[in-house]
């Protein structure tokens, strides 16, 4: 029986979203932009990487077609014979963030929309953080704007650590995320804080509460942790997920695909910090999951240590080590098997700002004996859900439509 392998490149997006403009987003190209950069030696850095993007395996799959359909623009990437099937999805929910790119992808475009805090000083309503600090006995907290994540607890770690008041922070993002230190604050303490927290949203449709936990001192630094947790809203019924559970299949999920889903339905649960780690976990779950079976699985590094951190070259060194490793994947598959790469939406490191930006997200599909062809545009994320959904012979969903 056949078997897939859902994997989503967080925030890798291909530009071309023709409803950008109403997100602040006209003219982001993720891809396009970094390849642009690596090619004119923006992306160069001593040490870490040097010239053109190099992609030989997903260029393999169609990936510089896919850009050049999105955009109408080459990407200036070394081309190889085609051997996958490529294509682009448009995102139907509402926002640019991982939640409703990833319910999309699994079949369940969000129907409602997301809620914001979109002040950027003092965002939290203040009858929100008073509730909060009366039920979780708090001596009060920091933050309270737009922040990135590093900048914050190098700006307010000693603070935090001095005070026990934890960080409190968000983004153009349907997100609140709180930061607090492992060892003075307790790791176990910041995840309970984070379930209270998630439930005094729950009424305005935040996405994401997010544990950040962090360590260090004000003269070593704070540096975040791999013990990031995200808190989600639960998705829609009858996702990709709920149908494959339904059915009795295996089911592995990597990285955060676990809390993104608020762990319905998804099964063995790997989890490990960075790209390369979380590589080396998937690979053995490949040899483990069972014929008909499902594995789901995210790589954040492309969005959380580069894309939101407006770093060209670190997000391009990071595309070239996930490209390096793909054939150790494609290595382990069985006849039957099929995987989709794709992404959640896009966070263009060269774009104003530190939020994602709403585009088109790539579709690169490969297996033994997968017949190269080109797939299109794809009015909807959710005919990727729909489209391993009939690989696997599982019900149809509400939504998307698959290839197959």
């Amino acid at each position: 029986m056949a078997r897939a392998f859902l994997i989503v490149m967080d925030s890798v997006g291909c530009g071309g979203a023709a409803d950008a403009p109403a997100y602040g987003d006209d003219g982001s190209n993720t891809l396009g932009h970094i390849a642009r950069d690596c090619a004119k030696g923006l992306g160069d850095r001593a040490g870490l990487r040097a010239g053109p993007l190099a992609l030989p395996f997903l260029d393999s799959l169609g990936l510089k077609e896919v850009c050049k359909a999105s955009t109408g623009t080459e990407l200036p990437i070394a081309s190889s014979t085609i051997r996958g099937q490529w294509g682009y999805a448009k995102e139907t929910s509402k926002g640019k963030d991982t939640v409703s790119g990833h319910w999309e992808i699994a079949g369940s475009p969000a129907d409602f929309i997301f809620g914001y805090f979109t002040k950027t000083k003092n965002s939290f309503p203040p009858e929100l953080i008073n509730a909060i600090i009366t039920e979780a006995k708090l001596p009060g907290i920091l933050g309270d704007c737009h922040a990135s994540g590093t900048a914050i607890i190098e700006a307010l770690g000693q603070e935090h650590v001095a005070s026990g008041k934890p960080i409190f922070y968000t983004s153009a993002d349907s997100v609140l995320q709180i930061a607090a230190h492992e060892e003075t604050f307790g790791l176990d303490t910041l995840y309970a804080l984070c379930r209270l927290v998630r439930r005094h949203v729950d009424p305005l449709k935040i996405g994401r509460v997010i544990a950040r936990p962090f360590i260090g001192s004000e003269k070593e630094g704070f540096h975040r942790t791999g013990n990031r947790k995200d808190f989600a809203i639960p998705p829609p019924d009858n996702t990709i997920l709920d149908r494959a559970a339904a059915a009795q299949r295996d089911i592995a999920t990597i990285g955060k695909i676990g809390d993104i889903f608020t762990h319905r339905n998804t099964g063995r649960e790997v989890k490990a910090n960075g790209n390369m780690a979380l590589f080396d976990a998937m690979l053995p779950e490949i040899d483990r999951l069972a014929d008909g079976g499902l594995l789901f699985a995210n790589f954040v590094d492309f969005d959380s240590e580069f894309g939101h951190r407006r770093d060209v070259a670190g997000y391009a060194a990071c595309l070239e080590a996930f490209d390096r490793r793909l054939p150790e994947l494609e290595a382990k598959l069985k006849p039957g098997d099929l995987v989709i790469l794709t992404a959640d939406h896009g966070n263009d490191p060269t774009w104003t700002g530190t939020d994602h930006t709403r585009e088109q997200v790539p579709i690169l599909c490969f297996g033994p004996g997968l017949e190269p062809r080109a797939l299109g545009s794809r009015q909807s994320f959710a005919d990727i859900g729909e489209s391993v959904a009939q690989w696997l012979s599982l019900p149809n969903g509400a939504q998307g439509k698959g290839w197959f």
